[in-house]
């Protein structure tokens, strides 16, 4: 009897790609959420320090969540990595550009004292957080819709859209769904943090653009329901064969992204997680129980980014030219040897890597003051 059959794998790797996604939104999330805020929350160059050094010695562990990802998507879904990474490849550059301004900003800031050095480099880290945020929603906006590629008889994939049409109203919809939720997150972790003046701002920073957030997720899941339409898959696929993403029927209609809670209502579980879990959020951040608004921003995270898993399963990246090009979490994957030894590696480190990452935020918690930065100021970002 086999271990691991063929099904289990591809389900199982479907479940532990949407955990790294959530992971990574939690964890590198507050990084760009409080990147996002540095220029609008500290009115002074100390007070911009201590936003910084909130995330300073966490930020590159942390952004090793999207590395992470980015490398399981190859290793388990070869024909979405390759789809995706080349169809939206100008996005992909955009979010990296914005990226590279992470690391230096951090490093050399603080180099020079002069004022107007350190302001453009707190807007470069405004953009290395607020970019990236509101792509990744662009991003998951526009598989809601269907990408404009398709395969031909050889299964060479060929891309037909291009960087301007990812631009749509929904699909900037969900990047501002993206972009507040984790302004949101960023802001509860500064108010975490932080103490004084930079925690008041974040307090009240949290509580206006979590209401814009719950506002817009509300919006687009009413666009969802009755705005655009969906993909149903109308054939049997043997889950244990040979991978051929043409070897399928699918059909589009109108709110048949709604047919798994239908059919599943646990699923429902999700959309009410991200709900309530900033509501959560939102009212502990209110009453100065940071911890716990803390971890009701990540549950809501968490609920967003499953709502819209739940809502495309099985579908993995939805074709807009030729529904039958659409690909599956059936048929997208890797040979099943490959995904076996990947799940053995997998369940070996990957709770090492969550002690560890448990350790190190235990060591580095506390708040970051003005006196602070002022005791240690050739020391700190």
């Amino acid at each position: 009897m086999e271990l691991f059959n063929y099904e289990f794998l591809k389900l199982t790797w479907w479940l532990f790609i949407g955990i790294l996604l959530i992971g990574f939104a939690i964890m590198d999330g507050f990084d760009m959420g409080v990147a996002a805020w540095l220029p609008f929350l500290g009115k002074t160059d100390d007070e911009r320090r201590v936003i910084i050094n909130t995330v300073g010695p966490v930020w590159e562990g942390n952004q090793t969540w999207l590395i992470t990802a980015g490398g399981a998507i190859f290793a388990a879904w070869p024909l979405v990595y390759a789809a995706a990474f080349s169809g939206m490849y100008i996005a992909l550059l955009l979010v990296l550009f914005a990226l590279f301004f992470r690391p230096v900003g951090f490093d050399y800031r603080s180099k020079l004292t002069n004022s107007s050095w350190r302001r453009t480099w707190d807007w470069a880290l405004f953009a290395g957080g607020a970019i990236p945020s509101l792509v990744f929603g662009v991003a998951f906006g526009n598989l809601l819709l269907g990408l404009p590629f398709h395969y031909d008889e050889t299964l060479r994939s060929f891309y037909t859209g291009s960087f301007w049409e990812l631009l749509n109203p929904f699909a900037l919809l969900c990047g501002v769904v993206s972009l507040t939720m984790l302004m949101t997150h960023g802001a509860i972790y500064l108010q975490l943090r932080s103490d004084a003046e930079v925690q008041a701002r974040a307090k009240r920073a949290a509580q206006w653009m979590g209401l814009v957030f719950i506002i817009s997720f509300a919006v687009a899941g009413l666009c969802v329901a009755y705005g655009i339409d969906g993909y149903i898959l109308t054939s049997h696929q043997d889950f244990n064969a040979a991978l051929n993403p043409l070897s399928k029927t699918v059909s589009i209609s109108s709110g048949a992204w709604l047919n798994n809670y239908q059919s599943y209502p646990w699923m429902m579980a999700a959309p009410l997680i991200g709900f309530l879990g900033m509501i959560f959020a939102l009212l502990n951040a209110k009453f100065k129980n940071e911890g716990l608004a803390f971890i009701g921003s990540s549950l809501s995270i968490a609920g967003v980014i499953l709502t819209a898993g739940f809502s495309m399963f099985p579908f993995v990246m939805p074709s807009a030219t030729d529904p039958v090009s659409s690909l599956t979490m059936w048929d997208a994957v890797s040979s099943k040897k490959t995904m076996g030894i990947m799940l053995v590696v997998t369940l070996i480190f990957l709770p090492l890597i969550l002690m560890y990452t448990s350790w190190v935020f235990s060591v580095l918690k506390g708040k970051v003051t003005v006196q602070t930065i002022q005791d240690h100021s050739n020391s700190m970002y």
